[in-house]
């Protein structure tokens, strides 16, 4: 499988975001082409900086209107656990269910940047919230109710844009 290299097509035009994601980029690389001493070492590194990730796109959604079971905030938490596991497997000495699970997350994140990401980007920058601080500038421009999808049409529950679910 090709190693993931960055794009910038990955950039948000939020300096936080666009850092945290090249920099998991970078470090996905380093996994894929370690060698197996070097492995579970990389692999509990990209875990620690995606946990952080994560839990900082998190807290920009909690701050900016998101619920907390919104989808893209259980997508974090479905794809830490897997982290975790294979770090669990690593350890075992399970390494090639690790360097699998490198492989699926370069096939994973372009998907995940490119659509929950890019509309959390999206979403920021309609409330004008500075990622340093947390600080949302337009308040008034914030949603009158939680976000329970991921704030895009792609993933967004269907009774939130209105439409009905048929049933048979």
């Amino acid at each position: 499988m090709p190693e993931l290299q960055w794009s910038d097509s990955y950039t948000m035009d939020l300096p936080v975001m666009d850092d945290t994601h090249r920099e998991f980029v970078d470090l996905l690389a380093k996994v894929v082409r370690a060698t197996d001493a070097q492995l579970i070492p990389l692999w509990e590194e990209l875990v620690t900086h995606t946990d952080e990730h994560f839990a900082r796109e998190d807290r920009w959604m909690t701050d900016t209107g998101f619920s907390p079971t919104n989808c893209h905030t259980t997508q974090h938490q479905v794809v830490l656990k897997v982290m975790r596991e294979g770090s669990k497997r690593g350890r075992t000495g399970d390494l090639a269910v690790v360097r699998q699970m490198a492989d699926e997350l370069g096939v994973w994140f372009p998907q995940h940047a490119n659509a929950m990401d890019a509309a959390l980007a999206q979403h920021l920058q309609s409330v004008d919230y500075d990622e340093k601080t947390g600080r949302v500038h337009l308040p008034q421009a914030l949603p009158t109710e939680e976000i329970e999808g991921c704030h895009s049409s792609s993933c967004t529950p269907h009774e939130e844009s209105g439409a009905k679910l048929e049933t048979t």
